[in-house]
């Protein structure tokens, strides 16, 4: 009897132990769990990306502080230029792998071989000459001691002058010797103090909040200048990045479409996100979002309109023979290729 109890006994401190096993067992593959994760986290891509000052890049100042592209195996590294020919620089130096800029300088780097494409369309905003000069109305008012600020020469700024200039006096180069690089913030700063400059051309926030002070007005509106909407920068791919990892490729398109949508559903959100970084206030910010003329968009607007103007006016030396020779394949699907004459999308690429 008392083996038959012992026998009970044992048996039972088995199954014990066994289940006691068994959850040990559980227990140590959830504790893994998280040193996977780290795992997956440690293998994410990674793509080194470049934007510049100013309102257009809210969609991207955003995402850097909401991450839309973990989920999709990209991790961002942001670096922030303060003009369209350093991004340039950067980009043909290997320093990036992706960037955001104007058209224009996009132009001139591709006509001198930089290895890089148009992955996204981005942004159709407002760009405008403003002086505060009560004698400066239109273009032909402007006198050789009068200073212009713009981010760069061959800046989009830049070219949208030198086109309303041949428009207009026929001459593309009347006001070269006018300019003066200064990025955003700066030429802001010299306007609203009248110091240097009597014009800056330049883009929200920075935009509004010249046209913003008695007196201070627009004598040139960018898209009059170009003919139509366009894009105020375009989202660039380096070839050896595209080729080479087609998965970060898809994922930072993915995420930048993300981005972009969230801003449009969110506006509110994004006033509160980013008036700390603009350094004004939510409601104001939220008012320059919301303001005509601007479009948070990743679809293709005006992106052979400039090529023409510059290879006429010497600022590039030849035109793309399609827009094949400056996009990706996902822009050349969004535009498409209407057989018997072209399409709105199509028509939209080039300036009237």
């Amino acid at each position: 009897m008392f083996c038959i109890k012992k026998q009970k006994v044992v048996a039972v401190l088995v199954v014990a132990l066994v289940i006691a096993l068994i959850l040990s067992g559980c227990g140590q593959k959830n504790v893994k769990e998280p040193q996977a994760m780290a795992s997956t986290n440690e293998e994410l891509m990674t793509i080194r990306v470049a934007k510049q000052f100013g309102l257009v890049y809210a969609p991207l100042m955003v995402a850097e502080k909401i991450d839309f592209f973990s989920k999709y195996g990209l991790k961002v590294e942001w670096v922030t230029l303060g003009s369209g020919g350093a991004v340039r620089e950067a980009m043909a130096s290997d320093e990036l792998d992706a960037a955001f800029m104007g058209i224009p300088p996009y132009l001139i780097g591709w006509d001198k071989g930089l290895p890089a494409k148009i992955a996204a369309g981005y942004c159709v905003i407002p760009v405008s000459l403003v002086t505060y000069d009560d004698n400066i109305n239109k273009l032909e008012d402007i006198k050789p001691e009068h200073k212009i600020a713009v981010p760069s020469p061959g800046s989009i700024q830049h070219i949208l002058l030198s086109m309303a200039l041949e428009k207009q006096l026929g001459n593309p180069n009347a006001l070269d010797d006018n300019l003066v690089a200064l990025p955003h913030p700066d030429g802001a700063q010299a306007m609203l103090a009248k110091k240097d400059i009597v014009a800056h051309f330049t883009t929200p926030p920075y935009l509004f909040e010249e046209l913003e002070q008695p007196g201070y007005k627009v004598i040139l509106d960018g898209f009059d200048a170009f003919g139509q909407d366009f894009n105020f920068n375009v989202a660039l791919v380096t070839e050896n990045y595209h080729d080479n990892n087609p998965k970060g490729y898809a994922a930072f398109v993915q995420g930048l479409n993300e981005a972009m949508n969230w801003v449009n559903e969110n506006k509110e959100k994004t006033a509160e996100l980013l008036a700390p970084e603009f350094n004004i206030e939510k409601e104001k910010l939220l008012k320059y979002l919301t303001a005509e003329g601007v479009n948070f968009t990743t679809a293709p607007y005006g992106l052979m309109g400039f090529a023409d103007f510059m290879k006429k006016a010497g600022y590039i030396s030849k035109v793309p023979e399609s827009l094949s020779d400056i996009a990706w394949e996902n822009i050349l699907a969004q535009v498409g290729k209407r057989e018997g004459g072209p399409c709105i999308l199509e028509n939209i690429q080039w300036s009237k």
